[in-house]
């Protein structure tokens, strides 16, 4: 298990570097050249997002002793994640501030800090989205547990019902010997 989370940390190596070479680029581009970067970016972090979940996964199936090492490195990947897409953000930013200015001219200086804004209030949401979701897939997940924990108690108690009525019986048919016996021994 641990040598597929190692995979798909390869992958995450990979494909991150190559994400922040191409933020890097889309400033300096201009066009249909960089509109094709920005969409190639938004795919690369989707593909990357996809790793992540795959990863958690695999942290899952890890057994208990080990899994908190994965647990912090995964951690640390999506922190990693969030810094990107950040980045993306904010040369998207510049990128749709130019095109803007070519169109409007350089008089939305003050929309420029609304549309910062509500970038930041999006990701925001966005994030809050996201824990919400995980918080319902745990929910689900523990009920689904206590859901089997009670199945299991309910078929301990019949077996423990069955246990202690056969006692019974034998205590019983252990009464019926012992007055046999002794009537037997007086005899």
């Amino acid at each position: 298990m641990s040598s597929d989370f190692e995979a798909y940390e390869q992958d995450f190596g990979t494909i991150t570097a190559e994400v922040t070479n191409k933020i890097g680029r889309i400033p300096k581009l201009s066009g249909e050249e960089k509109t094709q970067l920005v969409l190639n970016v938004d795919k690369q972090l989707e593909e990357v997002r996809e790793l992540m979940e795959q990863m958690d996964l695999e942290v899952r199936e890890i057994p208990i002793q080990s899994r908190a090492m994965y647990n912090t490195r995964l951690k640390s990947y999506k922190q990693e994640v969030e810094k990107l897409e950040k980045d993306f953000k904010r040369s998207r930013i510049a990128y749709s501030d130019e095109v803007r200015n070519e169109l409007l001219g350089d008089d939305a200086s003050s929309s420029e800090n609304q549309r910062a804004h509500l970038l930041d209030n999006t990701e925001k949401l966005e994030r809050s989205s996201r824990r919400l979701e995980a918080g319902y897939q745990i929910a689900v997940e523990t009920e689904q547990v206590g859901q089997e924990i009670l199945s299991n108690l309910h078929s301990d108690r019949e077996k423990i019902q069955r246990a202690r009525e056969r006692l019974r019986e034998t205590d019983a048919n252990l009464g019926k010997s012992s007055r046999i016996l002794t009537g037997m021994l007086r005899r």
